[in-house]
């Protein structure tokens, strides 16, 4: 920047000094003031433009002390269009807020399918972000194609993992024992034991598994019997009639279980429209507004709830330490999110701080 310095004191009283001391006339006089002050306005004007010519327009922001920091662009990606999801957004927009340079893209499938998610992450990839967090849809048949993601930009896993994918780190619930805590709410539901059938989006989303075989591993040796599981490719209206259809085709079944948060919305309207609450019991995932109030009521005996706000939160906060070169912030490969047995009595103290939470 160039700076052009002129005598200290008014400048009307350095200009007077000048003009006398040379024996200028009246009209010289005005002339000169008139240039002067021309070439002093133009000098000014210059300066300013060349000192804004020396800011770039890239995305930076001011570090304490005055250095200049790149600002992150990070993206989180669902693996549906859950509400469950909004939680998970109010932490990343904490996360934005706190940290002050980094911009967050939260993206949705909306039909929550595999190729759907994978166009989302391509575009993403090509527009040059720095760092994503996926809840993967199919991480079986994504391993591949998340492995040249991982080769693009940082990648992390949130909600549901791909283990043999080459992500930074996993930040979530631990499913199986997720499962295994949805286990001994229905054995709490099913003391003599029963039938019961599991109702998810699909099998081949790493969470779905891994909360099956916790439900399993929990009601091994008991008199409780797995009938199935029926999958809805995360259609609510799918979701919905397969529950009915159970009801109707297995009078004898006890209880019914959803892995997803969804499927206990799902499972509380079919319950309600077939006259069978009571008589069939309920456990569920999540945290949804109905299956929340139907705890309350009893008609759900209980239901596992995750952090999603902490899935967000951690996911960006934890992306940018890392980028800024805090290696340890997604340290170990898995950063476990712990969950919350949610029943008639405590159901009351958990919503209001969801409530608080998400600012209602």
């Amino acid at each position: 920047m160039i700076s052009f310095v002129l005598p200290k004191g008014r400048f009307d009283v350095w200009l007077g000094a000048f003009n006398a001391g040379n024996g200028l006339n009246k009209k010289t006089d005005m002339l000169m003031k008139t240039k002067t002050l021309a070439c002093y306005g133009a000098a000014l004007l210059l300066s300013v433009l060349l000192g804004a010519c020396g800011k770039s327009d890239n995305d930076t922001s001011a570090k304490p002390g005055g250095a200049q920091q790149k600002r992150l662009k990070l993206a989180f990606v669902s693996n549906n269009a859950s509400s469950f999801w909004t939680i998970a957004r109010a932490g990343c927009d904490d996360a934005q807020k706190e940290l002050g340079n980094v911009t967050v893209d939260f993206r949705i499938p909306p039909a929550g399918t595999a190729a759907e998610q994978r166009q989302i992450l391509d575009d993403l990839a090509a527009r040059g972000i720095d760092g994503i967090a996926v809840s993967p849809i199919d991480p079986v048949n994504q391993t591949e194609f998340l492995n040249k993601l991982a080769e693009q930009t940082l990648l992390i896993c949130h909600d549901s993992d791909a283990p043999a994918s080459k992500r930074v780190c996993y930040i979530g619930t631990d499913n199986v024992a997720a499962g295994i805590e949805a286990g001994k709410l229905i054995k709490e539901a099913l003391p003599n034991g029963g039938k019961i059938m599991v109702f998810v989006g699909t099998l081949d989303a790493q969470n779905a598994r891994e909360r099956l075989a916790g439900i399993k591993k929990e009601t091994e040796g008991s008199k409780i019997e797995i009938i199935d599981v029926r999958t809805d490719e995360t259609d609510r209206v799918r979701a919905q009639k397969n529950v009915e259809d159970t009801l109707v085709k297995y009078p004898d079944l006890a209880c019914l279980v959803g892995l997803w948060s969804y499927n206990g919305p799902a499972i509380v309207h079919a319950l309600k429209s077939s006259g069978k609450v009571g008589r069939v019991k309920a456990v569920c995932f999540d945290e949804e507004e109905e299956t929340l109030a139907a705890v309350a009521e009893g008609v759900v005996h209980g239901t596992v709830v995750q952090q999603p706000y902490e899935f967000g939160k951690q996911a960006i906060t934890k992306m940018a330490k890392y980028l800024g070169g805090d290696k340890t912030a997604l340290a170990g490969g898995k950063q476990i999110v712990p969950t919350v047995n949610i029943k008639t009595a405590n159901v009351a103290e958990f919503k209001a701080r969801l409530d608080k939470l998400m600012g209602k």
